[in-house]
Formats: C-alpha cells, sequence, structure tokens
C-alpha cells in the first residue's frame, strides 16, 4: 500500500484537499483520501510539490492516422484539411502501426487512461488488443449520397464485428452531418433500436459545414464534387443548421457525443437541452485541433452558461502537433482564464469518463476506483492555475 500526498488534489468527485492524501493498494485501487492534518499524518506519505488529478480521459482521438503528422498545413480550413486527408492517408500496413504505436506510446506517457478512438480500417486492431490503455472504438461510416447506404452500413457492421470478436467495444457511427445521407443515418438508426451504443459524431466543426447546409455551396461541396468526384445532384440544402438538419435522424436515446462544436450557436445549444431531457449528450472539445485547422475556438463561455457536459479530446495527429490532454487544457487557460482548475479537470477525467461510459473505473479518486493518478508540476499553487512549463507523470 502507498499513502501519496500532495499540495492539492483534485478528487473530481468532492472538494479539492489541499495538502491531501491518497491511500492506494498495489493494485492501484483507491482506498481512502482525506487531508494531512498534523506533521505526524505526514510520516510515511510520498508527498509531492504540485496537482495530482485522475488519469485523463481522451474522448476523442484517430489512432490509425498518426502517421500523417506533421503532412497537413495547418490554419487553411476545412476544405483544404478533408482534401489532404484523402490525399495522404493512403501507406502501407508496417507505417501505420509503427505510427500508431509510437502514438499510443505518447497518450500512456501524457497521463492518459481511456480513449474514444475513431476507425475506419482494422489498422489498429492488434494494438488495442493489448490493452495498454481502455479503448472505446466507433467505427465510422461514410456516405454522402443515398446509393451507398447499404454498401457503407454492410462494411460498417463487418469492421465492428472484428473489434467485438477481440473483446474490444466498438460502434457504429456517422462521420458527420454532412459527409452521411438521410438513408445512411437511418441504416444507423436502425441499428441502434435495441442497442442503444454511444453515438460519436463530428458537429460543426467549420463555417464550410454551416455553409452548405444553409445555402448549399462552398468549400465542402467543392471537395465532395471536385476531389471525391461525387454526384452532388441529389443535395439539397435544408436552409437550417447542421445539427437541427440531423437531429431528429439519430438514434433514439443513444447517448450522444458531439465533438469539436466549433460553430455551435444558441439556438443549436437550446436543441441539445431538450434532447438531453431523453438522451446523454456530451460535447467533446479539441480546442488545439480546431486551431490547427481553422484558427477558431468553440465558444465555451456559452456551453458554460448553458450548463453543456463538456469532456475533451484532441483529434488526430494530422490536426495536431501532440495527443495530450493537458495541452488542451493549457489551450482552455489562456484563451478562458476564468475557468477553475476543477472544472478544466473534470471535463478531462471525470466528464470523459462519464462519456465512454467508464466511470465505474475512471475519472475520479472515489474508493474502489482504478483512476491512475497524475502528478501535474510545477504549478502556481496560489492561484490554482497551470504554467507554461507544467508538465505531467504518471505516478500509478
Amino acid at each position: 500500500m502507498r499513502k501519496i500526498g500532495a499540495s492539492l488534489i483534485f478528487p473530481l468527485s468532492g472538494p479539492v484537499l489541499k495538502n491531501g492524501y491518497l491511500e492506494v493498494d498495489d493494485s492501484g485501487c483507491i482506498i481512502s483520501r482525506g487531508l494531512l492534518s498534523d506533521k505526524e499524518s505526514f510520516n510515511g506519505t510520498e508527498f509531492f510539490d504540485g496537482m495530482l488529478v485522475p488519469g485523463f480521459v481522451n474522448a476523442h482521438v484517430h489512432l490509425e492516422l498518426s502517421h500523417l503528422k506533421g503532412k497537413v498545413q495547418s490554419g487553411k480550413g476545412m476544405g483544404h484539411f478533408i482534401g489532404e486527408i484523402n490525399r495522404l492517408r493512403a501507406a502501407g500496413a508496417e507505417e501505420i502501426f509503427r505510427s500508431a504505436a509510437t502514438a499510443e506510446e505518447e497518450m500512456l506517457r501524457q497521463g492518459i487512461v481511456a480513449a474514444g478512438d475513431i476507425v475506419n480500417t482494422s489498422d489498429t486492431l492488434a494494438l488495442k488488443k493489448q490493452r495498454r490503455l481502455e479503448w472505446i472504438t466507433f467505427v465510422e461510416t461514410f456516405g454522402f449520397h443515398p446509393s451507398r447506404a447499404e454498401k457503407a452500413i454492410t462494411g460498417a457492421m463487418e469492421l465492428g464485428q472484428l473489434f467485438q470478436e477481440a473483446g474490444l467495444t466498438a460502434s457504429i457511427v456517422p462521420h458527420s452531418p454532412y459527409s452521411v445521407s438521410k438513408e445512411l443515418f437511418r441504416e444507423i438508426r436502425a441499428l441502434n433500436r435495441s442497442a442503444c451504443k454511444i453515438i460519436s459524431m463530428h458537429n460543426q466543426e467549420s463555417e464550410a459545414e454551416i455553409q452548405l447546409f444553409r445555402s448549399g455551396d462552398g468549400p465542402i461541396l467543392e471537395h465532395i464534387t471536385g476531389n471525391l468526384g461525387l454526384d452532388a445532384s441529389h443535395w439539397t440544402p435544408s436552409g437550417l443548421s447542421p445539427l437541427e438538419t440531423i437531429l431528429p435522424l439519430l438514434p433514439e436515446k443513444a447517448p450522444l457525443l458531439l465533438v469539436h462544436n466549433t460553430f455551435t450557436t444558441e439556438q443549436d445549444v437550446s436543441l441539445l437541452k431538450q434532447a438531453a431531457k431523453y438522451r446523454k449528450v456530451w460535447l467533446v472539445l479539441c480546442p488545439n485541433s480546431n486551431l490547427y485547422i481553422g484558427k477558431t475556438l468553440p465558444p465555451v463561455d456559452l456551453f458554460r452558461r448553458e450548463g453543456m457536459n463538456l469532456c475533451l479530446g484532441t483529434d488526430s495527429l494530422a490536426s495536431n502537433f501532440e495527443l495530450s490532454i493537458l495541452s488542451e487544457i493549457k489551450t482552455l487557460q489562456n484563451h478562458f482564464p476564468g475557468i477553475p482548475a476543477n472544472e478544466l479537470f473534470s471535463w478531462a477525467s471525470f466528464n470523459g469518463a462519464q462519456a465512454l461510459e467508464t466511470g465505474e473505473r475512471f475519472g475520479s479518486f472515489d474508493p474502489g476506483k482504478k483512476p491512475g493518478i497524475l502528478l501535474i508540476s510545477p504549478v502556481d499553487l496560489k492561484n490554482g492555475k497551470l504554467l507554461p512549463e507544467s508538465k505531467v507523470q504518471r505516478l500509478i
């Protein structure tokens, strides 16, 4: 058994502990937590000058795109980004696996204990079977043209079966509002009538996405017809926001993870609050990816004011410099300095664990859980803030 103390401990299911401690058994299970109230209580305690937080949960990543690190120029917008992904993503199996393994190692070093991963192939299956992280896999479907719906859902089911046969959690999800036809949305909805699995979907990531639904033109349509050579004659803009358009098509009652939400409006939030009456709704923020692609951040103040459930992701190394939840927290702290550290850590750990339905093990320092213990240092203890030089160290 170990007794680990720190200047500040963030249990995330209770108040912050100043000069607190955690008792942990040899398997990493939390036994108890409390305050180091006197000199005697410090005896036998491994004390650290910094912050202790539960292991981070990366609610959105594309591990299989790790070989694209540094290959897509930043700041060029969504039309350029998706065009480059389609042009560059093909690679040999060995290169993809090696890059994914390196990325997983980076995630482990950065204190990530669980992740929601988007897949289009089985390239990461062998890696996930090692179970170094808790992987929740989302098999992503594409199908802009209605004629592709049956083929897309069949392929996704076959891929999902591979992960499930390996004992891994996997569900079939839409890529985004603009890349999935109504017919394909209906196929996905039909699959969830009994299963009610988590639906993760990219949402309102760019102005180009809004433009496609409002007026029916713009960079995304140019990519679909020009780069992909698809027939778009069936496309009729709804005149509504992407979320207004597709929310009625999503599986009823299935937990919903909406990723990015960079251009989500107050009206959209109102719709989501209505939807939250009969399903769990989580907004996944990937601020570093948003800055990388479009130099824009989501309306975090709006989300906080409206009480939305927030968690954090990194997106892929095609749209980020590193797979670090701590780096995402630093970016949010820099741009929204009024957000308390306890709230940011809750998004990074507790909320992420709840969103991925792994809260029985991860997300907080509750007795009986094995969340991992991270030390963040150096930090500004007086103001409860991270510093530019703050780093994460895994203690357990």
